[in-house]
């Protein structure tokens, strides 16, 4: 038996991690054994990563090696947490996969669609969510939420997160059926409901 994995995504604002914790406290609700992980991160080695590359004080990194920071997480994480919960049955909620890769570093930030795909390929070692859920939002009302103190990502300004939304809708729009694209302008529950009839059919 192996477990189920779901990744929700969206620009900083969304609601991921909010919408995260309803998901688990869902399917712990229906009796399975959930795991929730953020990217980067969620392993020690990813949270050191995860400190680099938000921290401003990283300065000017290349997106190139911002790419290679990201998969260094991704590959960090599959190998230690994501392979063995869902090789013994456990289901797993991420924040984020390489579809954010492809919007931030790929599209807005200029490192090319194929150079994620490749270093994701590689990273991964092709595994991929049976479903994942893009939480849609205005870029107004994204902004709007960002907390007083930015991160390096998110000081990168209204123009490239406005860019890196529309790659997101792109990626989310042109892929097959596993991913899904979810309002995220209602009430926490209504999105909690949408998110939920997008990702119930995989459980």
């Amino acid at each position: 038996m192996t477990g189920v994995f779901v990744v929700l995504e969206g620009v900083d604002g969304c609601g991921k991690s909010t919408q995260a914790r309803r998901l688990v406290e869902r399917l712990e609700g229906l009796g399975r054994d959930v795991i929730h992980v953020r990217e980067p991160g969620a392993t020690a080695a990813g949270e050191r990563i995860r400190d680099v590359l938000l921290d401003p004080a990283s300065g000017d990194i290349t997106p190139m090696a911002e790419v290679f920071l990201y998969q260094a997480a991704r590959a960090q994480l599959v190998r230690e947490v994501l392979e063995p919960a869902l090789a013994s049955g456990r289901d797993v909620v991420c924040e984020r996969w390489h579809y954010a890769t492809s919007a931030y570093q790929g599209v807005a930030a200029g490192a090319g669609l194929e150079a994620v795909r490749v270093t994701s390929a590689l990273a991964t070692g092709g595994l991929e969510p049976q479903r994942a859920v893009l939480l849609d939002l205005p870029d107004d009302v994204a902004d709007a939420r960002l907390g007083a103190t930015l991160d390096r990502m998110e000081l990168k300004g209204d123009a490239f997160r406005a860019c890196v939304a529309r790659a997101l809708r792109t990626v989310f729009e042109d892929g097959d059926e596993s991913l899904r694209v979810v309002g995220a302008l209602g009430s926490v529950d209504e999105v909690a409901a949408g998110i939920w009839e997008a990702v119930r059919d995989v459980f």
